[in-house]
């Protein structure tokens, strides 16, 4: 083998170990996601978060390069129910931060204009394995423009930028379950921001 041949090789099996590193430092142990401490939860999105990132700004969509610049709503990511077995951190765009970080519970309409875009780190738990998923987003339209979806368009982006084709109705059955808080979900209690 030539010197040439060795180092490639060295050079690829470096690589090949590199790459398996950041795969298992992605790993985690407990058999229910739901069961993932903090510690836990804050390694794996260390782990993630550059690459989700980058990922949801690859195809140059504008809240996929922008949101990481928005206030952050939570300490964390944190796992909640609807959006299945995944960690959610949610950033809120300067037209709903004042509102939104309020975590209100009552009879209030957020700003035209507001968006928030809630980042998703999906646990699989055959694998005990964490990657990104997808970039879920919701942008408060003019008022009456979508009635059906309290005038809410729901929107995402795949870990790799492209746009997701997303059902309306899907998104907004789950989130009219929040109509005292205009069909938004907050942080559990536990991570959110102090306002």
């Amino acid at each position: 083998m030539t010197i040439r041949a060795t180092l490639a090789a060295a050079a690829t099996a470096t690589a090949l170990m590199a790459s398996g590193a950041h795969a298992a430092d992605c790993a985690y142990t407990e058999e229910d996601p739901f069961d993932l401490e903090a510690a836990q939860i804050e390694e794996i999105y260390a782990c993630l978060q550059d690459k989700m990132a980058e990922g949801y700004a690859k195809e140059g969509d504008e809240i996929g390069t922008a949101y990481r610049g928005w206030t952050a709503t939570s300490t964390r990511p944190a796992v909640a129910g609807p959006h299945g077995n995944r960690l959610l951190n949610t950033f809120v765009n300067d037209v709903a931060a004042e509102q939104y970080l309020k975590f209100e519970d009552g009879d209030f309409v957020m700003p035209v204009g507001s968006v928030l875009a809630k980042e998703s780190v999906s646990l699989s738990k055959k694998k005990k394995t964490a990657r990104p998923g997808p970039l879920f987003i919701m942008t408060k339209m003019e008022a009456g423009s979508i009635p059906e979806t309290s005038d809410w368009l729901y929107a995402g982006l795949q870990p790799n930028g492209k746009v997701m084709k997303v059902k309306q109705s899907f998104c907004h059955d789950c989130h009219s379950a929040f109509d005292t808080q205009d069909a938004m979900g907050y942080p559990m209690e536990e991570v959110r921001v102090s306002n």
